[in-house]
C-alpha cells in the first residue's frame, strides 16, 4: 500500500562563498524553521555541505537528519538540446547522472505505508530545480531554468495514482523584503 508524500524542498540560506552561512543566512533559516514549526517531519535529509547543514540545523529542533541530496550538476544537456549559454554554463561542473537517480529514487513517488509523509530535504539550487523539472515530466535540460531562491520553500506532492503534483515554489512568504533573492545577481 501507498500513501501521499508531502516533500518539502529547500534551498539552503545564503552563504559565504564555499563556506558557511551569512548573518542574513541565518536569519533566513531560522525564520523558515518558525513557518515549518508546526510540521512534523517523518524523515528529514541534508546536504552534506556546510551551508546546508547549518541550514536544515536551524529549521528542525530534532536533531535527526541524514545527509543526502548534494551539490551536483544532474544533467548536461547535449548539444543543440538546450540554449547554447545554459549548455555552456552546466558544461562547467562534472555531471553526476547518478547522483541524481539517487536522489529521484529516495525522495519522489507516494510512500510506502498506509499514512502520508512528510519530508524535508535541506538542499541547493541545483537539486530543487532537477526535482521540480522531475516532478513536471520537463525534459532533462529544462533544469537549468528552474531557480530557487536562498530559504526558499517549495512541496510536491507524490499522490498514489495520480501525477505529481508541484503544491508551492520558491515561496518566501516567511522573509521579509529584504530577506528575498538572495543568491541572484538581479531582483524582480
Amino acid at each position: 500500500m501507498t500513501s501521499p508524500r508531502f516533500l518539502y524542498l529547500v534551498r539552503h540560506g545564503e552563504a559565504f562563498p564555499d563556506g558557511p552561512l551569512t548573518p542574513t543566512g541565518r536569519r533566513q533559516a531560522a525564520l523558515l524553521g518558525e513557518r515549518l514549526g508546526e510540521v512534523t517531519f517523518d524523515a528529514v535529509h541534508h546536504s552534506p555541505v556546510l551551508r546546508a547543514a547549518e541550514t536544515c540545523a536551524l529549521i528542525t529542533a530534532s536533531g535527526t537528519a541524514h545527509e543526502a541530496a548534494g551539490d551536483y550538476v544532474p544533467y548536461q544537456p547535449s548539444p543543440g538540446e538546450a540554449p547554447p549559454h545554459l549548455a555552456d554554463f552546466a558544461a562547467r561542473f562534472p555531471e553526476r547522472r547518478d547522483l541524481a537517480a539517487q536522489a529521484e529514487a529516495l525522495f519522489t513517488g507516494p510512500a510506502e505505508g498506509d499514512e502520508p509523509r512528510r519530508e524535508l530535504v535541506v538542499t541547493h539550487n541545483f537539486l530543487v530545480g532537477w526535482l521540480v523539472r522531475h516532478a513536471l515530466g520537463a525534459p532533462g535540460w529544462r533544469w537549468l531554468t528552474v531557480n530557487a531562491c536562498n530559504a526558499a520553500l517549495t512541496v510536491i506532492l507524490y499522490a498514489p495514482d495520480r501525477p505529481p503534483s508541484l503544491m508551492l515554489f520558491n515561496d518566501m512568504s516567511h522573509l521579509p523584503a529584504e530577506l528575498r533573492w538572495t543568491g541572484f545577481s538581479v531582483r524582480p
